[in-house]
């Protein structure tokens, strides 16, 4: 869209500019029918603007370079709560109109809309949640008070949180991500609520995002990592203040080791591990997250505060440096440059320049992070994996009295999750250990949380484990949630029970947001001609005949698990 102004209009002369327009079905806003809800009363719309969707929500500058306030009027048929990511609302029921107001300047992917059957209540003197009847008393249980405990260690540690009101409102599964840190009013998926370590995590990493992503902004998405890792380290900040370096150290060696598996998948020489990722025209730039966003940018961050000597001074440079550049958006020069003024006796040492540990290359240079954090403050917590892990891969399988004594239902999530995904990364495993491992674990693992529950199951289906195949069905006939069906799908079809993962689908498929139906429809379609025949009637009905749609995009790498990449926003 261009705009000629008049001849007559004076350098810096205020003028505006009024656009009329309408939207049809773009990336940005997703309209759910009430079959997609949990309480399946109403329909509901939520709008996903990361990082450049919100082009197709109204006219804007598409760009984080670029901030300013906002103002929004939307009517909504009674009995539909509307929500947006706002310092200011009212309602006017008469009419039914809610008016928005955003005071502070925010780039356009942070401008959020939620619409539906939704109530509150209030969690913290600043904090309210916001859900589905049915799913608030849940909400309610896991979040009161500790919010405010969160908010408190955040700001004690990076200064005021300038955004008035921190709520959260719980969406369907249907959220393409797990989380997004819409100014004063966090997206999160309800589907997380059953996991309560992932949800401390999530909702503290969107808490870290109030002041590094959305106080202060990478001018690109070249450079996310300014976000993501600076947010990704905060959150680490925080939740050391408020539950320990143990378990501090503990969710960082799950992340980091899922960080070496997409290294392995994407060879070290990939261009998208690099921090400073070129930005190819037509590329959407959502495409480029990944893991190394947030670890690699985290171990260069956590880099920094070593230069410090102690952490506390890193705390006070960040406090700086979100003071000098709030409500604008910067490149990483700023940052580094902020930093050698702020410790000018690490200027005069020339840390950015130390042989292997340049800044430059910490920026530039693909593979994984230049070094990483010592986690042995985490010991305590991760040693009991390792060696469960080793009594399990040892051969000869001669430890099973020992390694079954071990009772998970005992162990944090996290412990569980890595154990799990060290087995996964060694599967296929033989005969005998995995079917000793269903027989130690698996009545203990039904009654855990869908993010233990998914990587079990993954390690059943890579494995061809067909006496628990029964209960990847039964998982995917209760879940209609990217993150908990992606991952099932691709190893599904990956290997020899294709025709397994076709009638599950076709079974199912109703109950699936179209977006991500067609996702999964795409993964299935992969080398569809011809499919293996494989006798599953020990575990299957026979399959339902069913047609693809004619024509599909390529599907994304299968390998690379979708839980894997899409941590948060």
């Amino acid at each position: 869209l261009t705009v000629s102004l008049p001849a007559a209009l004076q350098p810096h002369q205020p003028f505006q500019i009024i656009v009329r327009y309408t939207t049809a079905d773009g990336p940005a806003i997703w309209w759910l029918d009430p079959e997609l809800t949990y309480g399946n009363a109403k329909p509901f719309v939520f709008t996903q603007g990361h990082s450049v969707c919100n082009r197709s929500f109204f006219p804007c500058f598409d760009t984080p370079a670029v901030k300013c306030t906002y103002s929004a009027t939307v009517k909504a048929p009674a009995g539909i709560q509307v929500l947006m990511s706002a310092t200011q609302s009212s309602y006017l029921e008469e009419e039914g109109v809610y008016q928005f107001y955003m005071e502070y300047p925010v780039p356009a992917y942070l401008v959020a809309l939620v619409a539906g059957d939704l109530i509150h209540a209030d969690i913290g003197p600043r904090s309210r949640v916001w859900a589905e009847p049915c799913l608030l008393p849940t909400a309610i249980s896991k979040l009161s008070g500790i919010v405010e405990r969160w908010l408190t260690a955040a700001e004690s540690l990076y200064g005021p949180y300038i955004w008035g009101r921190y709520d959260i409102v719980f969406l369907p599964p249907s959220f393409p991500i797990v989380a997004m840190e819409n100014p004063c009013l966090t997206f999160i998926i309800s589907s997380i609520l059953e996991s309560d370590e992932f949800l401390i995590i999530d909702v503290i990493h969107e808490v870290a995002h109030s002041w590094f992503g959305n106080a202060v902004t990478n001018a690109t998405w070249e450079e996310m990592w300014l976000s993501e890792g600076l947010a990704t380290y905060a959150q680490r900040r925080i939740t050391t203040e408020t539950y320990g370096a143990a378990f501090t150290c503990l969710e960082t060696a799950f992340r980091l080791d899922a960080l070496h598996r997409q290294m392995k998948l994407l060879g070290e020489d990939n261009p998208v591990s690099k921090l400073q990722v070129k930005l190819e025209p037509g590329v959407n730039p959502s495409n480029l997250m990944n893991l190394f966003t947030y670890e690699k940018g985290y171990c260069f961050v956590y880099y920094l505060s070593q230069l410090c000597g102690d952490p506390r001074h890193f705390d006070s440079f960040l406090r700086a440096y979100i003071e000098k550049y709030k409500f604008t958006s910067v490149v990483a020069q700023d940052l580094l440059d902020s930093f050698l003024n702020f410790f000018p006796e690490l200027k005069e040492q020339c840390v950015e320049s130390k042989a292997g540990l340049e800044f430059e290359r910490w920026l530039n240079a693909t593979g994984p992070p230049l070094a990483e954090p010592d986690l042995s403050q985490g010991s305590s917590l991760t040693r009991p994996v390792e060696t469960l892990f080793k009594l399990w891969t040892t051969e000869p399988l001669d430890s099973v009295a020992a390694a079954s004594s071990v009772d998970l239902t005992k162990w944090r999530t996290f412990q569980t999750v890595l154990f799990l995904d060290r087995l996964l990364d060694g599967s296929p495993l033989p005969h005998e250990v995995i079917k000793k491992l269903s027989e130690c674990y698996s009545s203990q693992l039904d009654s855990m949380n869908a993010e233990i529950r998914i990587r079990w199951l993954q390690i059943v289906v890579r494995n061809d484990y067909y006496p628990d195949l029964y209960k990847v069905r039964r998982f995917l006939e209760n879940q209609m949630s990217r993150m908990y069906t992606i991952p099932l799908y691709e190893d599904l079809c990956t290997g020899t029970l294709k025709s397994f993962a076709l009638e599950i689908f076709y079974q199912t498929q109703n109950q699936l947001h179209p977006n991500l139906r067609k996702t999964i429809q795409q993964i299935l379609s992969q080398g569809l001609n011809p499919l293996p025949a494989i006798d599953t009637t020990a575990v299957t009905t026979d399959t339902p005949a069913m047609v693809l749609e004619d024509k599909v995009s390529e599907a994304t790498n299968g390998a690379i698990s979708l839980r894997d990449v899409n941590v948060s926003a």
